[in-house]
């Protein structure tokens, strides 16, 4: 008999374990679920992955060591190697080229609508390049920031320090010929590295402000002096204003890279960070980062 309440009770304490671990944070608060909630998603993205940013313990994976083109999530290292510069400063002012323009013209690519001309601080065109995807942006920092005494020189002494970067994070499957995601052929990455890169970058707290942010305005100097007011530029990524607390981190699309999205939402103490690469639409990789992130707040408890 005694046998049997024993048994009863260590059934109870597994019934009540396994509720536990089946709890849900869909809106903030712990639900008490079914376990089989807890069942890893199904996604449409070709790959993904997520960990937990505090000790980037493995959270969801789908083929997250696969190659695959970026597009502009391409421009996370962009901005992290910009960032990491020795003594920069934030508000040295950048003058807008016409290569720039043309190139953005010339690749029908994602632009911050810099105006040829202008004088644009480096923080501007963070924001530019991180913001509304800016091609442009991304063109001006590489320019700026790369070493050379030709424009092509400095571009390519800039994808250099991209790729450097990547190596000192012990990547091995990414590569970038680019400096914006419109790549050659050669600049690809997984879902597990651009996670890793992300999480770097978000050490930054300049990067931090920037990636949560929804609109930006800049205010640029024209070739006369005056003061120019930028259109707003507005985030692409729609999950800062439709996931509770989400922080980050940067969309991509592209006819090779299809829809990607890098991701980061905090709950309490927790952060959840990952990457979806090859989804099928705009709507669709918020929806793909939507069920790994509910997933991942799930696993953490």
């Amino acid at each position: 008999m005694k046998t049997g309440i024993q048994a009863t009770r260590r059934l109870r304490r597994a019934t009540a374990v396994s509720l536990t671990a089946g709890a849900v944070l869909a809106t903030g608060a712990l639900t008490a679920v079914p376990a089989q909630a807890v069942t890893a998603p199904s996604i449409v993205a070709k790959g993904g992955y997520a960990m937990n940013n505090a000790n980037s313990s493995t959270l969801f994976t789908k083929s997250a060591d696969t190659r695959l083109s970026t597009g502009s999530t391409t421009k996370i290292m962009t901005a992290k190697v910009v960032l990491a510069q020795p003594k920069l400063n934030l508000d040295a002012k950048v003058t807008i080229q016409k290569a720039y323009s043309d190139y953005v013209v010339k690749n029908n690519a994602s632009q911050a609508h810099l105006i040829v001309g202008d004088k644009v601080t480096v923080r501007q065109l963070l924001y530019g390049l991180m913001l509304p995807s800016g091609c442009d942006a991304a063109y001006a920092l590489a320019d700026k920031f790369g070493s050379g005494t030709t424009r092509d020189a400095r571009v390519k002494s800039f994808i250099g320090k991209m790729n450097s970067a990547a190596k000192s994070l012990g990547l091995k499957n990414t590569h970038f010929d680019s400096f914006d995601g419109i790549g050659n052929g050669n600049n690809y990455s997984t879902p597990r590295d651009l996670t890793k890169i992300a999480s770097s970058a978000m050490k930054n707290s300049v990067f931090r402000t920037i990636v949560k942010t929804k609109s930006y305005q800049a205010k640029t100097i024209t070739k006369t002096g005056s003061v120019r007011t930028m259109g707003t530029w507005t985030n692409t990524n729609t999950l800062l204003g439709s996931y509770k607390g989400a922080i980050g981190v940067k969309t991509g699309s592209g006819p090779q890279a299809k829809y990607c999205l890098v991701f980061a939402a905090t709950r309490g103490t927790k952060t959840v960070i990952g990457t979806v690469l090859a989804s099928s639409s705009v709507n669709q990789r918020a929806t793909d980062a939507t069920k790994i992130l509910n997933y991942g707040f799930a696993r953490l408890g």
